[in-house]
């Protein structure tokens, strides 16, 4: 494609999502669509160039001022992902002046809000929380894209042997320093069409979704629920760990998600699982099973603003009216998911969120109204199932570490969290 063309093409994908209507991977998937002829390398730059105006938008915005021409061109100048000589060939001699000049605009130079690159409202509970060195490590990594993290099936290969294997076609894959099972990538090769991924050896997972999966730690035999279980990744490190023995419940109230699943599932050997539409958190299905399981993850719906290196366009499309709403379906399901737990069994509240009133607030409220669960040392358990360095994953209670709590510009994975229960 020719270089204006491409950039056009740019241009016009920033300004169909910055309009924030709906989610930026929707609407990058629904271009894509409609623009069939595009090739491999014209869809990562657009793609990427998008992301790069999202997770940087504030700056770029302020940049963008003392251009010329339209607002979104000017974003995808900015952001765009490629050679500058390719880049600069589709520009003016004004624009090119005028990047040149964006170039010399240093970090310290900037307002605090230009280098954040955070709304407001997202800016305070994050400082409360972290040292000022460490908000702007964080702030610093957020803006940056994500690793590639990968899961290995282990009923099809062990790590060691998969690593071997993507390092003969040219993909250096490094083991994880925590999950057992990870792989990290650099860049974003195509995996589809590889053996390994087509035979079910590998999943994308980031490395902190295994964890949780770990921390559950079912068992061959037992009866265990994925509460939330969306399309089904960590259903799937679940059931792999279970020895596909037991039964494993995937719940999710939405069909489609749970749709996607069923090609992940067909791949990964796993026969115990048991995929099944609620249509809500009191659904008689739910009901059937109380004081019957022995392990139940809830993956709650939440913010998701651990996952801005992936989905930056969550901090522009979430307000502090949506996480009051949130925290209200948080409490819910996690009430209702735990009717389930068997006494002895073990209870996993978890979110992709770095917020408190989306973590320990409902982890805590949820102690207070619910003696009959126990809470557990998230750090001890991890130690158990000889995590490396476990206790530098977990914050929280006495101890320090009675709760998951991982963050991108410390571990390189989404930011996580999760509570552990034993019902009495």
């Amino acid at each position: 494609m020719h270089p204006k063309a491409l950039l056009d093409a740019c241009a016009e994908l920033v300004r169909q999502v910055i309009t924030f209507e709906h989610p930026a991977d929707a609407v990058v998937s629904r271009f894509f669509r409609d623009n069939r002829s595009l090739g491999p390398r014209e869809r990562a730059t657009l793609a990427e160039t998008t992301f790069a105006v999202l997770r940087k938008k504030l700056l770029f915005e302020q940049l963008a001022r003392s251009g010329s021409g339209p607002r979104e061109r000017r974003l995808a100048i900015l952001g765009f992902n490629g050679a500058r000589d390719y880049l600069e060939s589709a520009l003016s001699d004004r624009e090119i002046e005028w990047l040149d000049a964006c170039d010399t605009v240093k970090p310290e130079e900037l307002m605090p809000h230009h280098r954040h690159n955070l709304p407001d409202w997202l800016v305070g509970p994050l400082q409360e929380q972290l040292s000022n060195d460490q908000f702007w490590a964080l702030a610093e990594s957020m803006s940056q894209p994500a690793p590639l993290d990968l899961r290995v099936n282990a009923l099809k290969d062990k790590r060691e042997v998969v690593q071997k294997e993507l390092a003969k076609i040219g993909i250096h894959a490094k083991a994880t320093p925590y999950s057992p099972y990870g792989l990290r990538i650099q860049g974003k090769p195509a995996l589809t069409k590889l053996d390994t991924f087509v035979r079910g050896a590998i999943e994308v997972q980031d490395e902190g979704s295994q964890l949780l999966a770990l921390l559950l730690d079912a068992k061959r035999g037992e009866m265990v629920v994925d509460f939330c279980a969306g399309a089904g990744g960590k259903t799937l490190a679940i059931g792999a760990s279970m020895r596909s023995t037991g039964r494993l419940y995937a719940f999710d109230v939405s069909a489609h998600r749970l749709d996607a699943l069923k090609p992940r599932l067909a791949r990964s050997g796993l026969s115990n699982v048991h995929p099944a539409a609620i249509a809500h958190e009191r659904d008689d299905r739910v009901k059937r099973l109380a004081g019957k399981i022995d392990r139940v993850l809830v993956d709650a719906p939440c913010s998701g603003l651990g996952t801005l290196r992936r989905n930056p366009d969550l901090k522009w499309r979430q307000s502090p009216e949506s996480l009051v709403e949130l925290a209200q379906k948080q409490t819910n399901i996690l009430t209702s998911a735990a009717r389930m737990v068997k006494s002895g069994g073990r209870l996993v509240y978890a979110t992709c969120s770095v917020l408190p009133q989306e973590n320990e607030a409902i982890a805590e409220a949820f102690s207070a109204a619910h003696p009959d669960f126990e809470i557990q040392d998230a750090g001890e358990l991890l130690t158990q199932l000889k995590v490396a360095d476990a206790t530098t994953l977990c914050a929280g209670g006495e101890t320090g570490s009675r709760y998951l709590r991982m963050w991108p510009h410390q571990h390189h994975t989404d930011g996580f969290f999760a509570a552990v229960w034993t019902r009495k």
